[in-house]
């Protein structure tokens, strides 16, 4: 069942206050609010909270205004202190740690600017719940961003977020900037994480789907209140610090997790069953997939030397090709083909050039001679490429198609 609120689907929240701090307890699950100067607001968000669990962390962040007080007069909480404002990263790592060391196994993390509608936690229960029992799951609440009062600010980081979670990891979300969410924490203290500011919302989710954790969305409310919100967004320092966190994100996902997941998959699967289920049945037309080959060849081969994996990830997001595809192809240029590739693109160079030169491949590899024939190397390394694309691209289209038609059923 769900409910239609301002143009958008909700589940119906078919448990009571009475259920759902039944339900928190089964699951042995808690609220981690991270707070920082939000006084205006402090109160009526944990007051909120409170009518659905008693099972609440607050996590005083260095705070300098009237925080303290208002914490100190509700009697139910559990609240963790430090004397100095470290950023919300550091706060939340430490109501996790607070929330494992009381037994809990998942916690809820809430705003306290007033954002978040804590009539909201039973989604996340009902999701919880609703999972498959070997299913771990990182909930992210997906807010309307379309909605009037949202800052044009939030609206482009939350694309900017979501564009680079997507290239990351695979997986498409609505929100990946939300702080209302609900974590696998005992399954989440397996990993390692850096960050302490705002970028650490992102590392967590990349990580957490990179351990094979399940990270999807669910819908929630918002509300932007100018009057009331203190928001301790830095636009430059913190946008600067999660760039950098996705650079190198990016990379390292490039470089180590995706070729460790296509290499367990291919161990568990076998060479026909590999190919035949995560190359040659993707959901990508044979079209796509041959000008993925066909692009990952051309980069691999051209003269951009310690660049290729930027490159060919960022084109092929460009022009909307299939990344696996083109970065697997890009590894023609891996060190053991290196000098042969280097080798042939001098020679089409020369021959291009209309040079006569006879040297070995261990002249390349031993003395540099690249380097006094960089310009036939480079003519010929373009050449070669686009050449080798070509011929690859084409090969690879034929080929699909063939395997394509074979595929389909025929009606007898």
């Amino acid at each position: 069942m769900f409910l239609e609120e301002n143009g958008r689907s909700f589940p119906k929240r078919y448990m009571d206050t009475t259920q759902v701090h039944k339900a928190m307890k089964d699951l042995r699950c808690c609220v981690v609010i991270p707070t920082y100067n939000n006084e205006r607001t402090l109160a009526r968000v944990i007051n909120g909270v409170l009518q659905y669990t008693t099972n609440v962390i607050v996590v005083n962040d260095g705070a300098t205004d009237d925080t303290e007080a208002i914490l100190s007069a509700i009697p139910q909480l559990t609240v963790v202190r430090y004397a100095n404002n470290q950023g919300k990263g550091f706060a939340l790592r430490q109501g996790f740690q607070q929330a494992l060391e009381m037994g809990y196994d998942h916690a809820i993390t809430i705003d306290s600017d007033g954002q978040h509608f804590p009539e909201d936690i039973p989604v996340f229960l009902q999701a919880l719940m609703e999972a498959k029992d070997d299913e771990e799951l990182l909930l992210i609440g997906a807010r309307n961003m379309k909605q009037e009062g949202v800052p044009g600010k939030s609206s482009f980081g939350n694309k900017f977020s979501n564009f680079w979670f997507w290239v990351e990891t695979g997986i498409k979300l609505q929100d990946t900037q939300s702080g209302y969410r609900l974590y696998p924490i005992r399954q989440l203290q397996k990993k390692r994480f850096y960050t302490k500011k705002f970028e650490f919302e992102i590392e967590v989710i990349v990580k957490a789907a990179w351990m094979g954790i399940t990270v999807k969305n669910v819908p929630v409310r918002v509300l932007y209140d100018a009057k009331e919100r203190v928001s301790h967004f830095r636009p430059f320092k913190d946008f600067t610090r999660i760039s950098i966190l996705n650079t190198w994100l990016v990379f390292w996902a490039f470089v180590y997790i995706k070729p460790v997941q296509l290499f367990k998959r291919y161990r568990e699967k076998g060479l026909k069953r590999f190919l035949i289920e995560d190359f040659l049945q993707n959901n990508d037309s044979p079209k796509i997939k041959a000008l993925s080959m066909a692009l990952g060849v051309f980069v691999g081969i051209s003269p951009f030397w310690g660049f290729h994996t930027y490159l060919v990830i960022f084109l092929a997001v460009t022009f909307k090709l299939n990344r696996i595809i083109a970065f697997a192809f890009s590894n023609v240029s891996i060190p053991p083909f290196i000098p042969f590739v280097v080798l042939a693109s001098i020679k089409v160079g020369h021959f291009v050039l209309g040079l006569d030169y006879s040297y070995s491949l261990s002249e390349i590899s031993e003395n540099f001679e690249v380097f006094r024939h960089l310009k036939s190397y480079l003519i010929g390394s373009f050449i070669l490429a686009s050449v080798s694309a070509i011929a690859t691209g084409l090969v690879g289209y034929l080929v699909l198609s063939i395997f394509k038609t074979k595929m389909v059923p025929t009606n007898e």
